[in-house]
């Protein structure tokens, strides 16, 4: 039996990295799975290497910026698996267009709040009450190593995933009457595509930060793994915590 047999999980932003790697390491645990990815393709396409592999998944374009949206997606879940137990915050992140406080666009400020943070709200806002209606379960939030240490010229990234740290842990305090667990993962610069591609072009930031990992290079399924013991039940009993999957980054 797999460590999350039985359990519906919801994957915001499943459609390609960090996401689909979640997808398909929690189907092959055992869970039903539900990709909430604003692309309808790329959300499409991770259900079916899902079931490809033999696993349970099904595809909902979804809007994380926008409520409406959001509900629809948790709705999907509860009416098409009876139930959620597990729903992970994954959609988000930075563009080179982050920078200083003094220097960054004020646009890219409110684009980073509205996808990271208030995304993130919005997916504990309608996740929560379905989690708490199928008797509990785990709530994972996607912080960053730039909510646990000084890093330049991130300012609304750094802003976003701190919020996002900061919310774990008063969320935690909140629901835990409820049987919800609410924990967050912390990761450096992962091997997704998109950082993949902007490593191959040589941005200094993406060199340096990789370079900076104590045991190599962090890749999709790292993080996916963190993902699958926060939503099982050998997490039972820790909540309201921040884990980083940083190859040592932030204690070097």
């Amino acid at each position: 039996m797999g460590r999350l047999e039985g359990k519906v999980a919801l994957i915001t932003g499943a459609g390609t990295g960090i996401g689909r790697a979640t997808a398909r390491a929690m189907a092959a645990e055992g869970a039903k799975v539900v990709v909430a990815e604003i692309n309808a393709a790329s959300g499409e396409q991770t259900a079916q290497i899902v079931t490809q592999a033999g696993g349970t998944c099904i595809a909902v374009t979804t809007d994380v910026t926008q409520e409406d949206s959001v509900r629809a997606a948790i709705e999907t879940a509860v009416r098409h698996y009876g139930g959620l137990h597990i729903l992970h915050n994954n959609a988000g992140g930075s563009t080179p267009v982050d920078s200083n406080v003094v220097d960054v666009p004020i646009e890219e400020f409110w684009r980073a709040i509205r996808l990271d943070l208030f995304g993130t709200f919005l997916g504990c806002r309608f996740g929560i009450p379905a989690i708490i209606a199928s008797g509990g379960g785990a709530v994972i939030n996607m912080a960053s190593n730039v909510a646990l240490m000084g890093i330049a010229g991130r300012d609304c990234y750094t802003a976003a995933k701190g919020g996002i740290a900061a919310m774990t842990r008063s969320m935690a305090v909140e629901f835990a009457p409820q049987n919800v667990r609410v924990n967050a993962i912390a990761p450096a610069a992962t091997m997704t595509d998109r950082v993949r591609g902007r490593l191959e072009s040589g941005v200094p930031r993406i060199v340096k930060m990789t370079e900076s990992q104590l045991l190599g290079v962090i890749e999709p399924e790292d993080i996916a793994n963190m993902a699958v013991f926060l939503g099982s039940e050998e997490s039972r009993k820790i909540t309201g915590h921040v884990y980083p999957v940083d190859s040592g980054i932030t204690i070097s």
